[in-house]
């Protein structure tokens, strides 16, 4: 079976600079791996990167574009939408599963009529991650997806992830929170930390930033 995500020789850049280089791994149907590094080292430039929402510097990234769904920090709501508009929006953008099982899945049920306007940061958080589960979308690109979470949160969103995971997904994410997932394989980035030379300019990639 084809991976569903390879990356080989990678190096991304910030700033004009690069960050890290010479970056490999695959990740097939049931696998995690987690980024770990200092902050600064890259982990959100190369989760971009992958999720194809800026050029590489150098390498490739060989994926289905439609099979990659990103969150990052920003939760991308529609503030004047309530939790089931939000979640029926992206459900229809991509052409996903029904709602439920994500609201059940984040613990929504008893906010699906309120404004995002109106949820306390963790909820805002809870209710960015429900949107990846309406994707249908075979490989999350996650960017410190715990923030804001409580710890019972957390274990939600662990949960979330195995049962993807089982289902045939991948993920891929930096997180610093231990999601108890002992199937996840660890990259730490700082081997691959660059020298920081200048990048040559190249032609911006076009994309679209469904989770900007």
């Amino acid at each position: 079976m084809a991976p569903l995500l390879q990356v080989q020789g990678l190096a991304v850049s910030r700033g004009g600079r690069r960050a890290v280089e010479g970056v490999d791994f695959t990740l097939s149907s049931g696998q995690a791996l987690i980024l770990r590094g200092p902050n600064g080292i890259g982990k959100t430039t190369l989760l971009r990167t992958v999720a194809g929402l800026q050029p590489a510097a150098a390498g490739r990234v060989e994926a289905d574009p439609d099979a990659i769904a990103y969150a990052a920090h920003a939760d991308g709501l529609k503030a004047a939408l309530t939790v089931t508009e939000n979640l029926e929006f992206w459900r229809l953008v991509f052409g996903g599963p029904p709602i439920a099982a994500a609201i059940e899945a984040m613990d929504l049920g008893a906010l699906v009529e309120r404004p995002a306007a109106m949820l306390s940061a963790g909820q805002k958080r809870r209710l960015g991650l429900a949107r990846l589960l309406v994707t249908g979308r075979k490989v999350w690109v996650l960017d410190e997806p715990t923030v804001s979470l409580d710890a019972g949160s957390v274990a939600l969103f662990a949960d979330a992830v195995r049962r993807h995971l089982a289902g045939g997904g991948a993920a891929l994410m930096a997180t610093h929170i231990d999601l108890g997932l002992p199937e996840a394989q660890v990259l730490d980035l700082g081997p691959f930390r660059a020298a920081g030379e200048p990048v040559r300019s190249r032609a911006p990639a076009s994309f679209d930033e469904a989770f900007g």
